[in-house]
């Protein structure tokens, strides 16, 4: 599963305006549901959320993952976030997040889910490509900056 197969500008979304973890995931969902691909967005919204309540989806360095798995997908879809400011998002650290990928991801197939999140750990581990994402102005910018990996 390859980052830049799943990602595309329009599922790219820079200036997220949400300052809860709440309010990213529904910006993050909005920006998914613009695919036409989630057949249910109630039913999506709450796998996220119930995921959040298990295990938080913060990460460390203003990194955070929010994830599902639901019936209202048909095949896995992905989309990226920048936020300008940190959002507390119960991080490892305990820092705020800035960086967000969402994912969701049929209950049924899991291989291709585990790749893509093992790809953007790989990916964000680099200090200077994060803080290249945070700086991009532009949507090519940021494919730019991943497909450099």
């Amino acid at each position: 599963m390859n980052l830049l197969d799943t990602l595309t500008e329009k599922t790219i979304a820079l200036n997220l305006q949400g300052r809860t973890k709440e309010a990213i995931i529904d910006e993050l969902l909005t920006i998914l549901a613009g695919t036409g691909k989630i057949a249910d967005r109630p039913e999506a919204r709450r796998s996220v959320l119930e995921r959040e309540k298990s295990l938080s989806t913060g990460m460390k360095n203003g990194i955070a993952l929010p994830h599902g798995k639901t019936d209202a997908v048909s095949e896995m879809i992905a989309c990226m976030g920048i936020s300008n400011h940190g959002v507390p998002f119960d991080s490892m650290d305990g820092e705020p997040s800035r960086l967000f990928i969402m994912t969701l991801s049929p209950r049924n197939k899991t291989g291709p889910h585990l790749q893509f999140l093992a790809e953007v750990s790989r990916l964000f581990k680099s200090e200077e490509k994060r803080a290249a994402l945070l700086a991009a102005k532009t949507q090519a910018d940021i494919f730019s900056i991943m497909a450099s990996s």
